[in-house]
């Protein structure tokens, strides 16, 4: 516990900010009192100094202007009153008034300390160790709630090393436990979704033997994410925009040129312009959705979605350009219900819309395009490889995971998936699919050039979501990719096996035949 430690010793030696985000209105009593009391300490002490030295001056100058004395009893004066005033205010600043005592009720020493600890929004760690080797003697001292719930560890007690295992945030505590030093490091955190974090150590004074020193950790992801997402707009735009922009350049010269005057030259000229002039508007588009969705990509949607209705809303929408494409869509859902997904149905509905445009743009005319919502799957189930699949019996096709949830709990899934009769791909270039501006060589979209962002869109809506994403492709025999989501149906973990429900049947697929 913190019966140890000084409330001021820890508080003190945060960086400002923390202080300044607390929220006085929300802490109990003792923890506000107490909380106002450390952010007026940094300044209490001068201002105490100021006023006694105003009213040594004032007594000096009445002495020695209006009472007729001599400066050095003016000055003796004036000495005594500053202590006589010193004296006072330090009494009157570590003792709180006989009103106040009143109105209070009687609390542990330590308990506002703690509770203003407690209410700190960034996890704060106190850590007590007594010898620098000694690994398993460096244990958690205190964390506060932030604490506990982003490293899933108890109040105290802990062992350091099983709640941070990051080398540089290690030597810092062990420069302020043993070195005396104060110091800040910053690490990026893997898995699927990156993390940003900034860690500030301070020593404590030491209690015998143990010797004690504070960690605050703060999570920078939103200012990082903004500073990347400026610099690949930057990057991506630029070099994306300047070939339509060339070709525009080309065509204006030439229409000022010996072009001038041709009427079925201008004709030609101003309908590719306009191509060029709608391509980079889609790019623009593109990339500003990209942006804002990396931005959000580590906070977790909230909302539910009915994966089925969302994927039938997108056939609707489709259907005109798989009739002029001379392709079928056909859907095979779940009924109404069962396929209810955590997530955001915009963007869940982006990549349904991204997925099923990609089919269309490269299935042969009289093609078939299957859109198929399998609820209920566990994840082992949502990413297993079917070995009887005609793209992997292929010498060159193959099956790839673009992305992989984290195993941090077990959930059910519902799996949407998308296959089309294309050209297909080689397995070399599966890994690269889900790049910004990546393209198949050789691969002909028809006449509705992409923008080459719809799959990394994808991912990242896909990775917000927490679910996971695979492909499997083969040359001559068309592409399948699906994307699951995680269920809002009960987690899989604790669930007996004889409770957990199959998946939910589909209903008779629903066609849109091509236009005769």
């Amino acid at each position: 516990m913190l019966k140890m430690l000084h409330p001021v010793e820890v508080l003190s030696r945060l960086p400002p900010f923390v202080l300044d985000g607390l929220n006085i209105m929300e802490l109990p009593p003792s923890a506000a009192n107490f909380a106002t009391q450390v952010k007026t300490e940094r300044f209490s002490g001068s201002a105490a100094v100021l006023t006694v030295t105003w009213g040594a001056v004032c007594v000096i100058a009445a002495l020695g202007v209006f009472g007729g004395a001599n400066l050095t009893a003016a000055a003796i004066a004036g000495l005594v009153v500053a202590a006589v005033g010193a004296a006072l205010a330090a009494r009157m600043s570590t003792q709180p008034s006989t009103a106040a005592k009143a109105s209070e009720p009687e609390t542990p020493a330590n308990q506002p300390f703690e509770d203003a600890v407690e209410a700190v929004p960034d996890p704060l760690l106190v850590v007590g160790a007594e010898e620098p080797d000694d690994l398993a003697g460096k244990r958690l001292v205190f964390a506060n709630a932030a604490a506990r719930a982003l490293l899933r560890i108890p109040r105290e007690g802990a062992l350091l090393l099983s709640a941070i295992r990051r080398p540089e945030v290690l030597e810092a505590v062990d420069e302020s436990l043993f070195g005396g030093l104060s110091g800040n490091v910053s690490f990026e955190t893997g898995g699927a979704q990156d993390r940003f974090w900034r860690v500030w150590t301070a020593p404590l004074p030491s209690r015998g033997v143990k010797r004690l020193c504070v960690i605050l950790m703060r999570d920078e992801t939103d200012s990082r994410r903004n500073e990347r997402m400026r610099a690949d707009f930057l990057a991506n735009a630029s070099h994306e925009l300047r070939t339509p922009l060339a070709s525009l350049t080309g065509f204006i010269e030439t229409l000022r040129g010996h072009a001038r005057d041709d009427e079925a030259a201008r004709d030609r000229f101003l309908g590719i312009m306009g191509v060029q002039a709608d391509r980079m508007a889609r790019l623009v588009d593109d990339l500003l959705s990209l942006s804002r969705i990396e931005l959000n990509e580590h906070i977790r949607p909230e909302g539910a979605c009915d994966l089925g209705l969302a994927v039938s809303d997108v056939v609707d929408a489709l259907g005109l350009i798989a009739k002029e494409k001379d392709v079928t869509l056909s859907l095979a859902a779940p009924p109404k219900g069962a396929a209810v997904v955590v997530g955001d149905r915009d963007q869940i509905v982006q990549v349904i819309q991204n997925l099923a445009d990609n089919a269309l743009k490269y299935s042969p005319r009289g093609g078939v395009t299957k859109i198929e919502v399998t609820a209920g799957l566990t994840l082992a189930e949502a990413s297993a490889t079917d070995p009887r699949s005609p793209r992997l019996i292929s010498a060159d096709g193959g099956r790839l995971s673009l992305l992989t949830p984290d195993r941090t709990e077990e959930r059910l899934y519902v799996c949407v998936k998308v296959t089309d009769q294309g050209p297909g791909m080689e397995r070399r270039h599966l890994p690269r699919l889900a790049e910004r501006f990546y393209r198949v060589e050789g691969q002909k979209s028809g006449d509705r050039q992409g923008t080459g962002l719809g799959l990394a869109i994808v991912k990242h809506i896909v990775n917000r979501h927490r679910g996971g994403l695979w492909v499997e492709s083969a040359p001559e025999r068309g592409s399948v990719f699906a994307a699951y989501f995680p269920s809002a149906a009960a987690q899989a973990s604790g669930i007996p096996a004889a409770a957990v429900e199959a998946p939910a049947p589909a209903e008779a697929p629903r066609v849109i035949r091509a236009a005769s």
